[in-house]
């Protein structure tokens, strides 16, 4: 394979238009004023360092820039990644109180995520994003949005606690109020900032909510002395650029790094084809699903080199990207470096940045996680997926968010296996007005000929459904009065495993001992290829097969002289 098709940012390159510079050189500047904040907000988030979401941030923007298929996505720390991490490194591993022990943990694990993802990649394994299904991918995010929220509330009001996990993080906050613990400087500049973000993305989206949020802070705690009043804040950043660090962890914390790396792989994975395929069917590009995961993973192998930890493409930054006139992933090399040029000589640039202001940024952000909409629309649409929602969300408020992403996945693979164990069944009739033949609970007037029963399964016949499928013949065959033929309607059968087939030929010899003969239509070639090789042609003859329902109906009306009627 040429390098080009690995390095999509060489080609890229390769045909890059003079015209397109300006626009990418202003977005990646306008775009920077997002990331460092941001960066550094979702650093903490996961129990790390402020500055390792700068590293991050550089890191993985640069190899995407050459790895990465998509001109527009950007890749950066994650508000749904970070509470995942902080779940590793924090609550099981207990990194918390060690900031160099934290890091190494948190390269390590964007290291084998990286991993995950590039191997994913390569391998074409880019289907694991369906296991999470939208419903529960919805449940999971407001109960992840309510951990973020909980999470982040102390350090809002200026104190922390010694907490894990929704309930005991809310019940310590709670005691830290009832104790008198808040800030009241921290607190007012905290919400404030929360009310300037949300305000200016609602009245005046143009505007960087997030950078106007943070000069204001920086001038109020200049004007106003607010470090004399007990607001903390981020303070120099350490000068210079990040070291080319391999990660090293005990062989002990290596299981536990991979059980959670799996899962980061996966929300990061779902993330990025879903806004790789939003902002490509806006652009005209197309989506290339493995190499985007190359993309994502080699970023994450890139920041693991330098202190960073796991990353994900964003739609925030994304979009102010592409507001922003992006025309390549040029637009993230300048970002990568303005931050780099910052950390070089002006690391005192964020001294007086309040840390309830970045603990407004992720509560900002987590807000815009709840998609309520969704919900109601799930609520009026189907309940059942309306449930589904609603057990992954109690999963990760109640469980935590690593056993809540385990819960999501199941319940998603559980309700596609649900909807192959039992599908829709329907007996068929002829409808006045409306060609062909339809379900009589949708026309309970259609007309069916005495004796005939048309009956469709919607979904492949196999292990798990068999006993289904031959419970309801033999309803059918028991109705008074009793039919002649039952007609299985066969065009959504797309497979026929051994244990259906022996359950075919048993049901086929039990009808044809009550008289009543089992046929089959519009079965498809490569169904009937199995039936033939599974010799079930022994016991049911292969006239009964039909290449349509018309010629099923016809030869069964020719036989008995049967009419149509109500």
């Amino acid at each position: 394979m040429p390098m080009r098709a690995w390095m999509p940012g060489v080609e890229t390159a390769a045909g890059y238009r003079r015209a397109w510079l300006g626009r990418d050189v202003t977005a990646g500047l306008v775009l920077t004023t997002l990331l460092v904040p941001q960066g550094m907000a979702y650093a903490e988030l996961a129990g790390l360092p402020p500055i390792t979401g700068l590293y991050t941030t550089m890191l993985c923007l640069l190899a995407y820039a050459v790895f990465g298929p998509s001109r527009t996505l950007v890749l950066g720390p994650d508000s749904s990644l970070g509470p995942m991490i902080a779940a590793v490194l924090v609550g099981v591993l207990g990194s918390g109180g060690d900031p160099v022990k934290a890091i190494a943990l948190g390269s390590m694990l964007a290291l084998l995520v990286g991993v995950l993802m590039t191997v994913a990649g390569v391998t074409g394994l880019g289907f694991v994003a369906d296991l999470l299904s939208k419903p529960t991918r919805i449940g999971y995010m407001c109960g992840l949005a309510l951990t973020i929220l909980v999470s982040q509330l102390p350090k809002l009001c200026g104190f922390s606690v010694d907490a894990d996990g929704l309930i005991p993080e809310a019940t310590a906050f709670v005691r830290g109020v009832a104790a008198g613990e808040i800030v009241p400087a921290a607190l007012l500049v905290g919400g404030s900032g929360i009310a300037l973000i949300k305000v200016l993305q609602w009245w005046l989206p143009k505007v960087p909510g997030v950078l106007a949020t943070v000069v204001v802070s920086i001038i109020a705690v200049s004007v106003f002395g607010l470090e004399g009043n007990g607001v903390e804040l981020v303070g120099a950043l350490p000068q210079g650029l990040p070291r080319l660090t391999v990660p090293h962890v005990s062989w002990s914390d290596l299981g536990v790094l991979l059980g959670g790396a799996v899962g980061i792989a996966l929300v990061s994975l779902t993330d990025t084809i879903s806004n790789a395929s939003a902002y490509a069917a806006r652009s005209g590009q197309e989506v290339r699903g493995n190499q985007e995961m190359i993309g994502i993973g080699t970023a994450n192998i890139a920041a693991s080199l330098f202190q960073g930890f796991p990353v994900s493409t964003s739609a925030s930054r994304t979009a102010v990207a592409e507001q922003s006139g992006a025309k390549s992933q040029l637009t993230g090399v300048v970002g990568a470096v303005t931050i780099g040029l910052i950390l070089l000589f002006v690391p005192g640039l964020l001294r007086n940045l309040p840390l309830p202001i970045l603990a407004a940024v992720v509560i900002a952000a987590s807000m815009s996680m709840v998609d309520l909409p969704a919900l109601r629309r799930l609520r009026q649409q189907r309940r059942t997926e309306f449930s589904l929602a609603v057990v992954a969300f109690l999963a990760v408020a109640l469980l935590g968010v690593l056993a809540g992403i385990a819960v999501a996945v199941a319940l998603s693979v559980l309700n596609i296996f649900r909807r192959a164990w039992w599908p829709y069944q329907a007996v068929l009739g002829r409808a006045a007005g409306v060609s062909g033949y339809h379900d009589v609970q949708v026309y309970p007037d259609a007309e069916h000929l005495p004796g005939l029963v048309l009956f469709r399964f919607d979904a492949p016949l196999f292990f798990a459904n068999s006993r289904v499928f031959r419970e309801h013949i033999r309803r059918l065959a028991r109705t008074d009065p009793r039919p002649t033929w039952i007609v299985i309607a066969a065009e959504p059968i797309t497979d026929i495993d051994t244990t259906a087939a022996d359950m075919l030929e048993e049901l086929d010899e039990e009808l044809t001992a009550a008289g009543i003969t089992l046929v089959f239509a519009e079965l498809k070639s490569m169904v009937r290829a199995k039936v033939d090789r599974y010799k079930l042609t022994r016991t049911i003859d292969p006239t009964r097969f039909f290449p349509t329902l018309d010629d099923a109906v016809a030869s069964y009306a020719a036989r008995t002289g049967a009419d149509w009627s109500r």
